[in-house]
């Protein structure tokens, strides 16, 4: 059974989506989009992106955590990961999306 993405409105008006994986845990994060038709196109963007393992930039922050984006052909950030504490819990969250994004059901919160 796939993940899902969930489509909510934030504290500033904004509209956001996560992808959470089938234990539901958060493993994608959207940024903030005004109008809910972008965010549900951005949605459409992480289906088709996450396939792509090139798509995906590895990351490490400055007190030595591990996370990733997901980027659009256009190289622009459609999803970010949570902080991991280890180079190989990046790659399993990545490799989660991967699986889980493209059949992700859609859920309105």
């Amino acid at each position: 059974m796939p993940g899902k993405f969930t489509l909510f409105t934030g504290k500033n008006g904004e509209t956001y989506f996560n992808l959470k994986a089938t234990n539901g845990q958060i493993i994608l994060k959207s940024e903030g989009y005004k109008e809910k038709a972008s965010a549900r196109s951005g949605i459409e963007s992480v289906r088709r992106h996450a396939v792509d393992a090139a798509r995906f930039e590895k990351k490490t922050s400055a007190n030595g955590k591990f996370h990733f984006d997901l980027k659009a052909a256009n190289h622009q950030v459609i999803g970010s990961s949570e902080m991991y504490e280890t180079e190989a819990a990046r790659d399993n969250g990545i490799a989660s999306v991967m699986a889980n994004a493209p059949a992700a059901a859609l859920v309105e919160e």
